[in-house]
């Protein structure tokens, strides 16, 4: 892009003297016209290609800075990654070794309760006290036993089904009369 200015402002923008302006004309190396009693010359307008050219430099700097600053937070954000996967690591770790030791001690105060539970239920737990005058009692006196340690009829019936079920040695069924016959033995499991 060019402009129109005077001999002097063209030696001026140039950087060269007003008679090396002259000697361009001469030469055809600047365009010109008169006006009245004055030259005019065409002179590149050296200003914007410089302030073009300045606004590139400065846009290539400018995204030069902005991919820099971004190369830069990603290389942030990777380390902080890598911390904080060590820091999950070391968590877990942590809370499975706590995990484990926190189970150790639940299971050993169950041992220690099942321990005391067991030692608390043969000093209180009433044994059969049947005489063993026979070889077998009556279903009177196993209910009235059971009964005595908390059981409901129910309870008696389903404990006496079940055994028969299991064919527990203890309950035989007559099938003759079709009685329960029940041996004199201990039933301290059934309470």
């Amino acid at each position: 892009m060019e402009r129109l200015v005077t001999t002097s402002e063209a030696a001026h923008l140039l950087g060269i003297s007003l008679q090396g302006v002259h000697y361009r004309i001469k030469n055809k190396k600047l365009k010109s016209i008169k006006e009245g009693n004055k030259t005019l010359v065409y002179v590149p307008d050296i200003e914007g290609e410089k302030k073009e050219e300045t606004i590139a430099q400065d846009k290539i700097q400018e995204t030069n800075l902005i991919i820099s600053l971004k190369d830069e937070q990603i290389y942030l954000l990777k380390k902080s990654i890598k911390l904080m996967k060590r820091q999950y690591i070391s968590e877990i770790s942590r809370l499975e070794s706590s995990h484990d030791k926190v189970l150790a001690v639940f299971n050993r105060e169950i041992e220690l309760l099942q321990s005391a539970f067991n030692e608390m239920r043969s000093v209180y737990k009433q044994p059969l006290v049947i005489e063993k005058k026979d070889k077998y009692i009556s279903t009177k006196e196993f209910s009235g036993y059971l009964r005595s340690n908390g059981k409901s009829v129910q309870e008696i019936k389903f404990i006496v089904l079940e055994a028969l079920r299991r064919k527990d040695k203890r309950f035989v069924l007559s099938k003759n009369d079709k009685k329960i016959l029940i041996l004199n033995e201990d039933f301290s499991d059934l309470i």
